[in-house]
């Protein structure tokens, strides 16, 4: 059953996608032995990457998860600065990074941390922030994927535009991040 449950899902989440390897996340949801189990079970369904399968400082379970899986493992939305990220990658913990802009530090935060992925050869992608991680990830020696949601659009003056799997910066100053302030007027508490 659990195999069929996999298989499915993997399916959908290619079709979601539109991708042959498509990423597996369960959000830090399986006790080691659990996620040997299930993740064994999902091992040949060629995943791009399987994401945070056990609690995030399981330092020792993702090293084992690592090194008796194919399927590469991503971790790091929870290193709190660039010294968690050099401590996991020294333990071996996983096969790629996704540090979180709140969580490493900001914009020089994540250039450290990049510097260290990059010294260790290892590939780095974003967690949330798009519209700033756009920018670092062109800076990062080992950019891998840029994590989107659109879910600020909604507030923006000039939202960024995905174009064939291609995120397109808007070419304004800085950032490039302008809100909407009538749209996010509508949001203020006193509208509550």
């Amino acid at each position: 059953m659990a195999s069929l449950v996999c298989a499915r899902l993997a399916c959908k989440v290619t079709a979601s996608l539109n991708r042959p390897d498509p990423p597996g996340g369960v959000a830090q949801g399986l006790q080691l032995g659990e996620a040997l189990e299930r993740c064994h079970a999902i091992d040949d369904l060629g995943l791009a990457w399987i994401e945070e399968p056990i609690v995030y400082d399981n330092l020792e379970g993702y090293t084992r998860l690592t090194s008796d899986l194919k399927t590469p493992i991503q971790i790091g939305e929870n290193f709190y600065g660039p010294r968690a990220l050099y401590t996991a990658l020294q333990m071996k913990v996983c096969d790629y990074v996704m540090p979180d802009f709140m969580r490493i530090g900001g914009v020089t935060g994540w250039q450290r941390a990049a510097a260290i992925a990059a010294a260790a050869g290892i590939p780095i992608s974003t967690h949330l922030y798009p519209e700033v991680a756009a920018h670092v990830m062109r800076v990062t020696e080992t950019a891998h994927w840029l994590e989107w949601q659109d879910w600020a659009n909604p507030i923006l003056q000039q939202p960024y535009e995905v174009k064939a799997g291609k995120l397109h910066i808007p070419d304004v100053p800085g950032v490039g991040l302008e809100w909407d302030e009538k749209a996010v007027g509508a949001y203020l508490a006193d509208n509550f």
